[in-house]
């Protein structure tokens, strides 16, 4: 129908419109103006257990906006392959937001700067060695939880409480995320 062909149409302009996003890798550095990296690689460091372990301490700040801590473990039940059509952002505006990965696993995320509201250009895209995880900040606009392998887990550490903390906003850019 005409209506099918119009839409397909469109669809094909935005994507020949669309901004590509490449993942760099996660530092520290990079990553500051939109959350901590949380991996062993910190100086912090300090015996425990009879000195059968070391602890690294303070990874991230951990910002509960004055509600409690949520401490969570998810599990992927899909998995993603890039490229992939980023539609939309969300942030949390009570509080941080913590991933850690269970086990050895590549994460991409993809974030823009806190405030109001988000230009799809302002988007940037990191890729983890496999053994960071990241906290955003609090406010910080990001794609949801992508994982590469179905079962994939990861310790979450946010804010707790009944306030809604969760606010979504769809992209008026097309954004294609790219393989690393």
């Amino acid at each position: 129908s005409a209506a099918c062909a119009c839409s397909a149409r469109s669809m094909a302009e935005a994507i020949a419109n669309a901004i590509s996003l490449r993942p760099v890798p996660l530092t520290r550095a990079r990553f500051a103006p939109y959350g901590d990296v949380i991996d062993a690689s910190h100086d912090a460091v300090k015996s425990m257990n009879e000195a059968r372990f070391e602890r690294f301490d303070d990874l991230c700040n951990v910002d509960l906006g004055g509600g409690g801590v949520a401490i969570s473990v998810t599990r992927a039940r899909t998995a993603t392959v890039l490229p992939l059509r980023v539609d939309r952002v969300e942030r949390h505006p009570l509080g941080s937001q913590a991933f850690v990965p269970l086990s050895h696993c590549t994460m991409v995320v993809v974030v823009a700067p806190p405030g109001e509201a988000v230009d799809a250009a302002d988007l940037r895209a990191f890729v983890t060695n496999g053994r960071q995880g990241i906290n955003y900040h609090r406010g910080t606009w990001h794609m949801p939880l992508i994982a590469f392998d179905v079962g994939q887990e990861y310790l979450v550490v946010d804010r707790g409480g009944s306030e809604p903390n969760c606010e979504e906003h769809e992209l008026d850019t097309v954004v294609m995320l790219e393989a690393p």
